[in-house]
């Protein structure tokens, strides 16, 4: 048995929390702090969740010294260490995000070797678009039957191109900038990703000394410089927990207040919020959420798209709200076509809900969900799961909680401040064979 959460559910929340910074920016700040030979680089409010504390094991390995210190949240990373370009499989195949290495790897070894990819199993996530991006630029791509991808260049060998993804990819968009930062002449990126997390991004590497005008628009300006070098730097906050917490203020009722994060991040995701009924309001670093417990909510329509669209990371939440919703909804995913994985957990705890033919999910809103034994089976699917864990009366028991660890830290004490009954239950040790445990 594995770690999971314990909810005693049907509580309304009422407080205030802050939220935490985003994973989604973190990551490839580390996987870009390998690419300075000098320096420390040091980012400021680091979650301390397991796919941060997987992607420092990954600069540990290729000889990057790293410092986390958990209580601060900062992390400091010096890489004039950096001896191989080959990621461990037992690391790298434990989340997407080390693809992310493929570009400083490339840079500072001038070959780099990264098996099969993990992360979430939410459907197609192809990387041809970051080895054609790297092909373009001149280097020499390889890929083998099993998922491992190898990529060369002769030193310096990278030249300024035009590049235009297939798809706006976040991580596709922070590789091949990371990768004509250093190129010699210009690199335009058509159709990149305009995500705030890749601005974010942006931003971190023009801290560093990039060239990259045309940040928060489909088309990036990239002039290749001869070095980048270390940095201190502090991320944007995690607008994908602050959107969870609000969908648990919003299908329990109650008054939280979320401290530190960008509204305007989630304009779409609060928009659909207030159609369903629940009271928003705004400044420029809090987001307030009211719902009367007893009233309820408006059905929704929801279509994903890449941002500004609405969110498929929170796609699951607000079909998870749409389960107590006084009617029908339809949500039509168009990002991930495995991104239904949350289902099977949300009909065992009492949701009238079905996918249908032409792949949109169609939920019948019920009058309350009932608790039940679920288990996580990604990370956005964990969050859908404790937002029914918090909405139902009695136990709920959501199994395989490492999933929802990858992103969320301390997600139990952090509901647990707004009211919400969460503890974290440790599995028990296995006593040796012909052994009886103490008693």
């Amino acid at each position: 048995m594995t770690e999971a959460f314990n909810i005693q559910g049907g509580r309304s929340l009422y407080g205030e929390i802050t939220v935490q910074r985003s994973k989604n920016a973190v990551l490839p700040m580390i996987a870009a702090a390998l690419i300075p030979a000098q320096g420390q680089t040091i980012l400021h409010g680091v979650p301390d969740i397991a796919d941060v504390r997987v992607t420092l094991e990954l600069a540990r390995a290729v000889g990057a010294t790293v410092l986390h210190d958990r209580a601060a949240r900062t992390v400091s990373i010096d890489a004039s260490g950096i001896h191989t370009g080959t990621l461990p499989a037992e690391l790298s195949q434990k989340m997407r995000g080390s693809v992310l290495f493929l570009a400083p790897l490339l840079l500072r070894t001038g070959r780099v070797e990264l098996p099969g990819s993990g992360g979430c199993d939410i459907g197609t996530r192809k990387i041809d678009f970051h080895h054609r991006g790297f092909a373009r630029l001149g280097a020499e791509v390889e890929t083998w039957d099993d998922g491992t991808t190898i990529i060369r260049m002769t030193r310096n060998a990278l030249t300024g191109t035009l590049l235009y993804l297939d798809m706006p990819s976040h991580t596709g968009t922070e590789n091949l900038m990371m990768g004509a930062a250093l190129a010699r002449g210009l690199t335009v990126i058509e159709n990149a990703s305009v995500e705030p997390e890749v601005i974010d991004f942006g931003n971190f590497l023009i801290e560093m000394g990039a060239d990259i005008e045309g940040l928060g628009t489909p088309t990036l300006y990239i002039t290749g410089v001869n070095s980048l070098h270390a940095v201190e730097y502090t991320p944007i906050p995690d607008r994908l927990v602050a959107g969870l917490v609000a969908m648990s203020a919003a299908i329990a009722g109650g008054d939280v207040l979320i401290r530190g994060v960008e509204p305007r991040h989630l304009r779409l995701v609060t928009a659909k919020l207030e159609q369903m009924g629940i009271t928003i309001s705004t400044t420029d670093s809090t987001l307030r959420v009211q719902r009367h417990q007893h009233t309820r909510l408006n059905p929704i329509n929801i279509t994903t798209h890449p941002y500004p669209g609405y969110p498929t990371d929170l796609q699951p939440c607000i079909s998870a709200l749409a389960t107590v919703a006084n009617g029908k909804s339809f949500i039509r995913e168009r990002i991930f076509e495995n991104r239904y994985d949350f289902v099977d957990g949300l009909l065992a705890m009492g949701a009238d809900m079905l996918i249908s033919q032409s792949d949109v999910l169609v939920v019948n809103g019920v009058a309350g969900l009932k608790p039940a034994r679920v288990k996580a089976a990604s990370i956005r699917a964990g969050a859908a799961l404790l937002l029914a864990g918090v909405a139902a009366r009695g136990e709920t028991i959501i199994e395989n909680i490492y999933q929802i660890d990858r992103g969320h830290e301390a997600i139990e004490t952090v509901l647990g401040a707004l009211g919400v009954a969460i503890s974290r239950i440790h599995p028990q040790a296995t006593p040796a064979a012909g052994l009886e445990p103490a008693r």
